[in-house]
């Protein structure tokens, strides 16, 4: 496992004009078009790249039928319990109620260098503790390789999950050290949440800065998703941009 380690940021006030052209270089250097160095005073301002650059995007949010996606129980093997996905049409988001058991719903649609764009709240629920949820790119069909970005309670804003080696095998990963705090708001409050997938590397931003990234995905295609485990949490803005290849 090749991993990179990115220092932590702190609030840095530009001249608009300049602060503006950091902002292009940067989503442009995400999206591969330029060989820029990313610098901790940047990640600190930067917009997200459905903001930045909102050309070439689709809009991958469900049908009430949630014809499209497929829920996988975690882990693989085990049973699914109570449908808990439902669309609100009304309000244009996608909810797990967090009553039925731990699961996975996946695109039946596969995608390779891609930036997967979402929108995320808990239900606060008083005394609660523990919020736990997540977000997949590169899944294989069944589940059974994940990479997930994990965000709770002003908790998480970190990658790891279980990636294919030259050798067949499944390794597990963790950037949960790499990460100084978290950029994750507390339940009730909205995140908005970016994971880019491209050739080996997988990058996530949280809220206005890339919290880490991981350089030896092992898959170059897969499923992206969703996770329920037990705390209701609404999605909204379910948005996905392939990338052109090198």
């Amino acid at each position: 496992m090749n991993t990179k380690r990115l220092n932590p940021v702190s609030a840095v006030t530009f001249a608009s004009k300049e602060n503006a052209g950091r902002r292009l270089l940067l989503v442009l250097g995400l999206l591969g078009l330029v060989a820029s160095p990313i610098r901790a005073d940047d990640l600190a301002v930067a917009q997200s790249a459905f903001e930045s650059s909102p050309e070439g995007w689709t809009n991958i949010m469900p049908p009430t039928d949630l014809k499209g996606w497929s829920r996988v129980p975690v882990p693989p093997r085990g049973k699914l319990g109570r449908a808990q996905w439902h669309v609100d049409a009304d309000k244009d988001l996608l909810v797990c109620d967090g009553d039925g058991g731990h699961d996975m719903l996946l695109t039946e649609k596969e995608y390779g260098d891609a930036i997967f764009h979402f929108e995320c709240r808990y239900t606060k629920v008083e005394g609660a503790k523990g919020y736990n949820s997540g977000a997949y790119v590169r899944n294989s069909e069944d589940g059974a390789v994940w990479h997930q970005a994990q965000f709770g309670d002003a908790d998480g804003g970190f990658l790891f999950g279980v990636t294919p080696t030259t050798s067949g095998k499944g390794k597990f990963f963790s950037l949960k050290d790499q990460i100084a705090g978290t950029r994750v708001k507390p339940a009730g409050q909205w995140n908005t949440i970016e994971i880019t997938a491209r050739d080996k590397a997988i990058t996530l931003w949280v809220n206005g800065a890339v919290t880490c990234r991981f350089d030896d995905c092992g898959l170059n295609r897969g499923h992206v998703g969703l996770e329920g485990e037990g705390y209701r949490i609404e999605f909204r803005n379910l948005q996905v941009k392939q990338l052109p290849a090198k």
